[in-house]
C-alpha cells in the first residue's frame, strides 16, 4: 500500500521537553504542549501547541488547568468485583463468562454497551467490534447521541453521508457568520476568539447570533434574534422562501448537483410567510428578521455555524436540514468561506462516528441497513455474525435495560445517571439489571455506584490514540505520565474480553498503533468508484509503524491512499455521496413540540453548559480555579417571572416536571426570555444532594436520530421554602450533608458547602454540630487543641461558628433565617491560616474589616480576578475599556472567555457614574 511520506504527516523530531498531545474537553481538538516537572507529584505545565493548526497555541481557562486535574484524588486504581478488589484476570474473566452466559440464555440483543465522546478512537473501534462483528448486535450507543446525533441524521439525508464540509479556515473568510444554537463563547472558547479576532481586522465581517438566551457569544453580534425555542425550522425555512422571492438562488447549482428542491421549498412555502406573522411565531422582531434575511442573501461568503441548540430537540435533524437546504439553494457549500458547519461538542464525538460507535451505525461510515455493508465488514474482520438491524439508542437502550430486555450493560467513559433525561429513571434502570459493568478513572460517581464490576481505566495524560476534532482534524492524543495503580486502556480492556470469549485472533492488538493501522485499513477498504466511493478515508497512512504512529501529526480525511495531503473542504466539486452524486433538500415543516408548557407547567427549561466546567465534573472539579467563577447550580430566570411566584435573586428554586425535580440557586437576568429558565447540567449527586437536571429533562427524543430534546422541557418553578438557610467553610472534605439542598463546591484550600433545610425540628446549634462533626473528630483524634467561637440570635435564627484548631481557622457554619446570608469570598480567604486581631473581631459578621481584602465573586478565572477588584479598580484607576481592565488586572488577557462579563461590568460602572446625584 503506497503511504503518505513521514516527512507530511509525521514528525521524527524529539517531543521534549513537553510532550504534544491534545485538550480531551471540547470538539475544537486544540493542540497542547504538557511538561512533566515532578513525576511522582504529578505535576504537569499546560500551554498551548503554537504548531496546532486548530488553535495555534491558544487555549481557553479549561485548556489551561488541565495540569490542576491529573492528580490522583479519586482515581479508580484497580478492578473490583461487587467492591471487592480482584485481579484483572478474575474481573475480565467474570465480565466475559457473563456475557457470553447473557448471550447464550437471552440471544445478544441482551448485552450493550454505552460508551463515550471521552473515548479514544482505537478504544471505540474495538469496542465497536466486539458489539458488532462478534457479540452479534448492534446495542452499542454513546453519549454523543445526546450530542451531534442530529447533525449525524442531517448531514446523511443532505449529504449520503455524515459529512462536515468545511473548516476552521472559513471562520476568517466568512462576510457573515451566523451562529445559532452555539453559544461558543462558553463552549468552543477557542472558535469564538478566533471569530473575534476575524471581526477586529475585519469590521466589515457581520456576525448574527441565534439563540433563546441572549449569551456571552452576543458580544461580538452585529444581530442577535431571540428565536423562540423550537421555531428554527420555522425560521430557517422563510429564509429559504425569501432566498427564493428575491432570486438569490444559485439556479445551475441546483440543477446539475441536487435534488428535492421543487418539494423543499413547496413545505417552506407552504408556512405562513408573512413577516409579521412569523415575528409572533419566532418571537424576533419583525425589522430583525428582515435585517437578516436580507444580510444572508446579499453575502455569498456566509458560514453557519450550529450546535446544541440545534441538535438537542425533538426536531433537531429537521432544524439541521433546514440550515442545509439554505446553503445548497445558494451553492454555499464546499467553498471558502462558506457553508454548513456544525461544531462538535466533545473531543472525540467525530471519532466516534468514524467507527461506527452510533447503533445505527458501522465502521468506516457505512451503514448497518446496507447489505454489502455489512457484507463488507464482516469480510474484513472475518467476523462470525453481524447484526441486521439497528440496534437501539441510548434512550431506547436504557428503556430496554429498565424493562428487563438488556440484562447486561457495559459503560465506558460516561456517567448516564446525570446526563441522561429522565435521569431517575435510568439510575432505577441500572439498580436492577443484572450486570453493570463500568469502566472509568473515577472511583466514585452516580454510575460507578450502580455498577457490579468496576474497571480502573487510564485518564488523559496517561492513554495514547487518536481523536477527531470539528473540521476532521485527527490529531494525536499521547500519554506523558505512567498508569495509576493497575488503571488499562480502554481498548486493552475490551480486546481482553473479547479473546476471552473466544475471539482471540480477531483482537489480538499489542498497542493502540495496532487499532488504529486497522481502523485505517478499513476505511480504504473497497473504497473506490467500483464499490462506490465513501467520504471517510484515511488509507494513507494505514500500516504505519509504531515509531511513525507515535509521530503522526494533525491531518485532515479524507487522506485516501498515495495522497500527501488531507482534504480542508468537502463537496468543492459539487459531487455528494448519494447513490446518484447529488446532494438532496429536505422537506421539512415546523412541528409543534412533544411537550408544551401549561398551567401546571408554565415554563420552558434549556440545559446546557457552562463557561469553566465539562460534562460531569469528574475532571474539571477537581481544579479549585475552575470552580471559582460559578461555583452552585444556578437557575437562570427572567426577573419579571420571578417576581410573579415570589422569588427573589439568590433564593433557592425547585424546578419540577413530569419526570422529576432539581433545586439550584436562582439567577435573575434580562437575558433569559421571559417564560423560559435554564440550568447547567453539570452538577452530579455526587457534589450535591438534588441538583442533577438530568432527572429533570423530558425523554422524548427526534424520531429520525434518537436525540433527546434538552432544550424544551415544562417545568415549575417554586421557590423553595426552608426553614434554614447556611454554609460551611471547612479545610477539610466533609461527606455531602444529607440535606433537602446541599452542594460540595472545592476551592483553593478549602471546601465549601451551601445548604438549606425545610426540618425545623433541629435546633442551629445541633444542626451546626453535626456539620462540623467530621472536623471536630479529626482534631480529638489527633490531640490538637480547639477554639469554638459563636454568635447566636435565638430571636433571629441566627447561628454562626468558627472552630480554630492550634491557631488556625479550620472551619465555619453560618445559618440564618433565610438566603441573605454573607459573601462566602473573604471568609474562604481565612480557612486554614491564623487570624489578625482585626479579622477575628470580623469573623463572625462575616464581612471584613478592610474591604480590600474582599475580592468578590471570581469574574477571570485564569487570575483568579474578582468583582469587587475590578469594580474598585475602574472607579480608583478610571479603566475605560476591557483591553484597559487587562492592562491593570491581568483580568481577560489569557483565554478571553470572561471578556463578556467584564465588559457588562464597565458598563454598569458607567451608568452608575452618569446617574444625576
Amino acid at each position: 500500500m503506497n503511504r503518505l511520506p513521514l516527512s507530511d504527516i509525521s514528525s521524527t523530531a524529539t517531543l521534549l521537553p513537553g510532550t504534544n498531545t491534545t485538550c480531551p474537553y471540547c470538539g475544537v481538538g486544540c493542540g497542547v504542549k504538557a511538561t512533566v516537572t515532578d513525576v511522582p507529584a504529578r505535576t504537569v505545565t499546560i500551554a498551548g501547541d503554537e504548531n496546532h493548526p486548530a488553535n495555534s497555541g491558544r487555549l481557553c481557562v479549561k485548556g489551561s488547568a488541565l495540569g490542576e486535574t491529573v492528580g490522583m484524588e479519586g482515581r479508580l486504581l484497580y478492578p473490583e468485583i461487587r467492591g471487592e478488589r480482584k485481579s484483572w484476570d478474575e474481573s475480565l474473566e467474570f465480565v466475559a463468562a457473563e456475557f457470553s452466559r447473557i448471550v447464550r440464555e437471552h440471544g445478544p440483543d441482551a448485552v450493550a454497551f454505552y460508551v463515550s465522546g471521552q473515548l479514544l478512537t482505537e478504544d471505540y473501534y474495538v469496542a465497536n467490534k466486539l458489539m458488532k462483528g462478534f457479540i452479534g448486535s448492534a446495542n452499542i450507543d454513546t453519549n454523543s447521541r445526546l450530542c451531534m446525533s442530529s447533525s449525524v441524521a442531517g448531514h446523511k439525508r443532505a449529504f449520503g453521508a455524515d459529512t462536515v464540509p468545511n473548516c476552521y479556515e472559513d471562520l476568517e473568510l466568512a462576510d457573515l457568520v451566523v451562529l445559532t444554537g452555539s453559544n461558543a463563547a462558553w463552549c468552543h472558547p477557542v472558535i469564538f476568539q478566533r471569530l473575534k479576532a476575524a471581526k477586529e481586522k475585519r469590521p466589515g465581517m457581520r456576525i448574527v447570533v441565534i439563540d433563546p438566551r441572549r449569551t456571552a457569544t452576543c458580544d461580538i453580534a452585529d444581530l442577535y434574534l431571540p428565536v423562540k425555542a423550537g421555531e428554527d425550522v420555522r425560521l430557517f425555512n422563510a429564509l429559504l422562501a425569501q432566498l427564493a422571492s428575491r432570486d438569490a438562488l444559485d439556479h445551475d447549482f441546483i440543477e446539475q448537483h441536487c435534488n428535492g428542491f421543487v418539494q423543499a421549498l413547496a413545505a417552506a412555502q407552504a408556512q405562513d410567510l408573512a413577516i409579521a406573522h412569523l415575528a409572533h411565531d419566532t418571537g424576533i422582531d419583525a425589522l430583525d428578521i428582515e435585517r437578516f434575511f436580507s444580510w444572508f442573501v446579499t453575502t455569498p461568503r456566509t458560514l453557519t455555524l450550529y450546535s446544541q441548540g440545534v441538535n438537542q430537540s425533538s426536531s433537531g435533524s429537521d432544524k439541521v436540514n433546514a440550515i442545509i437546504n439554505c446553503h445548497l439553494a445558494t451553492g454555499r457549500i464546499g467553498k471558502p468561506g462558506s457553508g454548513p458547519f456544525s461544531l462538535t461538542g466533545q473531543p472525540n464525538a467525530m471519532g466516534g462516528r468514524e467507527v461506527g460507535g452510533l447503533a445505527n451505525q458501522l465502521a468506516a461510515h457505512m451503514d448497518i441497513d446496507n447489505p454489502e455493508h455489512r457484507e463488507r465488514v464482516q469480510r474484513f474482520w472475518q467476523a462470525p455474525v453481524m447484526p441486521e438491524k439497528n440496534g437501539l439508542k441510548a434512550v431506547d437502550m436504557f428503556e430496554a435495560v429498565h424493562a428487563g430486555k438488556i440484562k447486561a450493560i457495559w459503560i465506558v467513559a460516561t456517567n448516564p445517571v446525570v446526563s441522561m433525561p429522565d435521569a431517575d429513571r435510568v439510575r432505577a434502570a441500572l439498580q436492577q439489571c443484572e450486570l453493570v459493568v463500568v469502566s472509568d478513572c473515577i472511583a466514585d460517581t452516580d454510575t460507578t455506584r450502580m455498577a457490579h464490576v468496576k474497571l480502573p481505566a487510564l485518564g488523559w495524560g496517561e492513554k495514547d490514540g487518536t481523536v477527531t476534532n470539528s473540521e476532521r482534524r485527527i490529531s494525536r492524543q499521547r500519554a506523558f505520565l505512567p498508569a495509576p495503580g493497575e488503571a488499562r486502556a480502554d481498548w486493552w480492556m475490551m480486546a481482553e474480553v473479547g479473546r476471552r470469549m473466544g475471539f482471540a485472533d480477531a483482537f489480538a492488538f499489542a498497542a493502540p498503533a495496532d487499532v488504529f493501522s486497522e481502523h485505517a485499513a478499513l476505511s480504504a477498504f473497497e473504497n473506490d468508484a467500483a464499490h462506490g466511493r465513501r467520504d471517510f478515508d484515511i488509507g494513507a497512512v494505514a500500516g504505519l509503524d509504531a515509531a511513525a504512529y507515535d509521530a503522526l501529526l494533525p491531518f485532515q480525511w479524507p487522506i485516501r491512499s498515495g495522497e500527501h495531503a488531507g482534504t480542508k473542504r468537502l463537496f468543492a466539486d459539487g459531487q455528494f455521496f448519494t447513490a446518484d452524486g447529488r446532494a438532496r433538500f429536505l422537506a421539512v415543516s415546523p412541528r409543534t413540540p412533544a411537550n408544551l408548557p401549561d398551567a401546571d407547567w408554565p415554563f420552558v427549561l434549556n440545559t446546557g453548559r457552562i463557561r469553566d466546567q465539562w460534562h460531569t465534573m469528574t475532571r474539571t472539579g477537581l481544579s479549585a480555579r475552575l470552580l471559582a467563577h460559578i461555583g452552585e447550580p444556578f437557575c437562570a430566570m427572567n426577573p419579571d417571572d420571578a417576581a410573579a411566584f415570589a422569588i427573589r435573586e439568590h433564593d433557592v428554586v425547585t424546578l419540577e416536571s413530569r419526570w422529576g425535580l432539581a433545586r439550584a440557586r436562582v439567577q435573575l437576568t434580562r437575558d433569559q426570555s421571559a417564560g423560559t429558565v435554564f440550568m447547567p447540567m453539570h452538577w452530579t449527586g455526587v457534589l450535591s444532594s438534588h441538583s442533577r437536571v438530568g432527572a429533570v429533562v423530558n425523554p422524548v427524543v427526534d424520531p429520525v436520530s434518537g436525540q433527546p430534546e434538552s432544550k424544551h422541557t415544562p417545568v415549575r418553578v417554586r421557590r423553595f421554602d426552608a426553614a434554614w438557610h447556611g454554609f460551611v467553610l471547612s479545610s477539610v472534605a466533609l461527606p455531602l450533608p444529607d440535606q433537602d439542598y446541599a452542594v460540595a463546591v472545592r476551592g483553593g484550600k478549602f471546601w465549601r458547602f451551601e445548604l438549606a433545610g425545610e426540618n425545623t425540628l433541629v435546633g442551629p446549634t445541633e444542626l451546626a454540630d453535626e456539620l462540623l462533626k467530621t472536623v471536630m473528630q479529626q482534631a480529638l483524634a489527633q490531640g490538637r487543641a480547639t477554639e469554638t467561637l459563636e454568635y447566636v440570635d435565638a430571636s433571629c435564627g441566627v447561628y454562626r461558628r468558627a472552630v480554630l484548631i492550634e491557631g488556625l481557622l479550620q472551619s465555619v457554619c453560618f445559618i440564618g433565617p433565610d438566603s441573605g446570608l454573607p459573601e462566602r469570598r473573604w471568609l474562604a480567604g481565612l480557612i486554614g491560616g491564623p487570624l489578625s486581631a482585626l479579622d477575628r473581631r470580623a469573623l463572625l459578621s462575616g464581612r471584613a474589616a478592610d474591604p480590600a481584602a474582599d475580592v468578590g465573586n471570581i469574574i477571570c478565572a485564569c487570575f483568579a480576578v474578582g468583582e469587587k477588584t475590578i469594580r474598585r479598580a475602574i472607579a480608583t484607576q478610571n479603566l475605560d475599556s476591557v483591553a484597559a481592565i487587562g492592562a491593570c488586572l491581568k483580568a481577560g488577557s489569557n483565554c478571553g472567555s470572561c471578556q463578556p462579563e467584564l465588559k457588562q461590568i464597565l458598563a454598569s460602572c458607567q451608568v452608575v457614574e452618569k446617574t444625576p446625584a
